[in-house]
């Protein structure tokens, strides 16, 4: 459809939400749930769930390929289930399940992982089980029914020395935030007396911590290329969690500056649904089992909490609530691969059913933590509406040569995350500089795609982008505009944290006005040159399209099951078309939550520019509150 026909309302039958066989959702009937309710409703979800599938495991030897259908063979995949197990066992206090014996059964698989040679999460989620049936192996029942050669494979399934140098002190060929990983295995190993090296304990939780001590409040997931995401924050609290089990008070108390900051951010960032990080590689049902983890954590340590514990058992209840409605009751298994959605590429068809498992005993592990929390500060009942702060802020990641930081916005129907950071490839959709869960807009998930930031392929083909940290950044003081600058450009297709200058400089300003987001760029050359090709788009979760036009504006209105999102036109020195793109069932529709069904691509060729001659252009979002805002949307298969 071109710029220039009419275009009224648009609805795209087989996009119009992620699948037609969505779960519908409908406001709770009321406004609180008791404390108790919500125990047993977790409770009986748990058992019910991880009984059918313990009934589903007949053999371990060979372990199936599928359970209930979905992947098995992939890493970590009977670790996560081994955990589950352990969780659950401690959570309900319960030594069978499903006709068999919990700990029997975790030691099987434990003694499983090892044939496959497991390492990484595989080695934590065995430690976390084998703690989880009690710290003295005297007494632990998965120990104690293990023969000595058993025993002897559990101890070298358990050796963090797979992944970890004690050499060089480094993880081998991962990055950093696998030390919080070896880091969590060690203490748990030299807690239970599996591992009596202390000096090899010691330095291995220094160096995990090393970038706290140091000075950073933030983690950089991959130095120095500056790679900050949710994975920050659960760096820093498994690194908490190993020093408590070694009982190094020392980096306790280093490490509170960080907890105190990063659980600030999460509270800036989390959505009215319990999602909390909506950029990065961690999307989708990893950020609402953040929630349940970090919430767990906070209820065991008041003194990095950034709300009451009543407004984070809100946050608990939500997050809870979008997994149990996007879990398929008839198929046994969360809907990680529903039309529509997405998934980054580490969840793969081969671990479809290790992410159940992971929501099983995350979800454990969070409500055994959460539950005596509450009872003991007498919250008997949890709104099940979440009341946020407004917000208007930057955090800086990093203030060196190369910038990164997020811009957090939280007013009124305009809430958005918008990251200055560098992602796992250059340019890629998911760590662009834009509003991340702004309702009605959704980055394709994984994809080099110019979502809400332009693409400029030059004249030599390269493609640069504005992102992967800024030159300079420039907040205003009430953090409601944002200055940055781009000298040096990230090159698609390179690797992470490669930059080129192009010799072009852009100049960004991001703005608030109302509801209104504002993003104005200047390009400035510092010598004639020729931008091939221009290309910036605005992928939408909206079922309904419909256009509107006056002498001076035109503006789209994207009606989408999260709210609605007014785009206007943009206004170039140069000129631009607009065509509307449907995604079909293709990797640029399949969004983190819902389906993009489609998008608004503007475009233009051969941009002239001159030394020393700005060229500008500008482009605006106006957000409403829909009815059905802050809703879960998550689809069946």
């Amino acid at each position: 459809m071109s710029k220039k026909e009419p275009l009224s309302v648009l609805v795209i039958l087989f996009m119009l939400t992620a699948g037609a066989a969505s779960h519908s959702i409908s406001a709770a009937s009321s406004h609180s749930i008791e404390r108790e309710t919500l125990r047993a409703e977790i409770d009986q979800f748990l058992r019910q769930e991880i009984a059918a599938h313990v009934r589903a495991i007949t053999s371990l030897d060979p372990a199936p390929d599928r359970v209930f259908g979905a992947g098995a063979t992939g890493e970590y995949t009977w670790g996560t289930f081994m955990r589950a197990l352990g969780a659950y066992a401690e959570m309900s206090r319960e030594g069978s399940l499903g006709g068999r014996n919990l700990a029997e059964l975790a030691a099987q698989i434990g003694l499983l992982e090892h044939r496959l040679k497991s390492t990484r999460f595989s080695q934590l989620y065995a430690a976390q089980t084998l703690r989880h049936f009690g710290s003295n192996l005297e007494t632990n029942s998965v120990w104690q029914g293990l023969s000595e050669q058993q025993r002897l494979a559990w101890r070298e399934l358990l050796d963090p020395r797979k992944f970890y140098d004690p050499k060089t002190r480094n993880v081998i060929n991962l990055p950093e935030n696998y030390l919080g990983v070896a880091a969590r295995i060690a203490a748990i190993d030299f807690k239970l007396g599996l591992l009596e090296d202390r000096k090899l304990v010691d330095d291995l939780l220094d160096r995990a911590a090393q970038q706290f001590t140091g000075g950073a409040i933030y983690a950089d997931d991959a130095p120095a290329t500056g790679r900050f995401d949710r994975y920050s924050n659960e760096y820093a609290r498994f690194i908490w969690d190993a020093a408590e089990t070694a009982g190094r008070a020392n980096l306790l108390a280093a490490l509170k500056p960080t907890l105190t900051a990063q659980m600030r951010l999460w509270w800036d960032l989390i959505k009215e649904d319990g999602y909390g990080y909506a950029w990065g590689r961690s999307l989708g049902v990893v950020s609402y089992l953040d929630t349940l983890e970090i919430v767990g954590f906070l209820g065991q340590h008041p003194e990095f909490r950034p709300a009451a514990l009543t407004d984070l058992a809100s946050a608990y209840f939500l997050a809870w609530r979008w997994l149990r409605l996007d879990y398929r009751d008839d198929a046994h298994l969360l809907s990680v691969f529903a039309f529509g959605r997405g998934n980054y590429r580490y969840i793969s068809a081969d671990r479809e059913w290790q992410q159940t498992a992971g929501f099983f005993g995350k979800l454990a592990d969070a409500h055994m933590k959460l539950m005596p929390a509450l009872e003991r500060e007498h919250v008997d009942k949890i709104s099940t509406r979440l009341s946020l702060p407004g917000v208007a802020r930057f955090v800086f990641f990093n203030n060196g040569t190369r910038k990164a930081g997020v811009w957090l916005v939280r007013q009124g129907p305009l809430s958005f995350t918008l990251p200055i950071t560098t992602g796992t490839q250059p340019g890629i959709s998911d760590y662009l500089p834009a509003p991340h869960g702004l309702a009605g807009f959704a980055a394709p998930v994984e994809q080099m795609y110019p979502s809400l930031v332009p693409y400029l392929e030059l004249a030599d083909g390269r493609v640069i982008v504005g992102s992967d940290g800024a030159d300079e950044i420039k907040p205003s003081a009430d953090g409601r505009s944002l200055r940055v600058i781009w000298r040096r450009w990230a090159l698609a297709g390179s690797k992470p944290g490669s930059l080129v200058d192009p010799n072009i400089t852009s100049q960004v300003t991001f703005s608030i006005n109302g509801a209104t987001l504002v993003r104005e760029e200047s390009l400035t050359a510092s010598e004639p040159l020729t931008i091939r090709r221009w290309r910036f788009a605005v992928p939408t979760t909206a079922m309904r399209i419909a256009q509107r036009s006056n002498e001076s504006r035109k503006w789209t209105r994207l009606e989408s099951p999260d709210g609605v999102l007014e785009v206007e036109s943009p206004a170039a020195d140069w000129p631009l078309t607009e065509t509307f793109v449907a995604t079909r069932d293709s990797p640029l529709g399949r969004g983190a939550r819902l389906g993009i069904p489609l998008h608004l691509v503007y475009e233009s060729r051969d941009i002239r520019l001159e030394a020393r001659h700005p060229l500008r252009w500008r482009f605006a979002l106006r957000a409403s509150a829909g009815p059905q805002t802050g809703n879960n949307t998550s689809t069946g298969r």
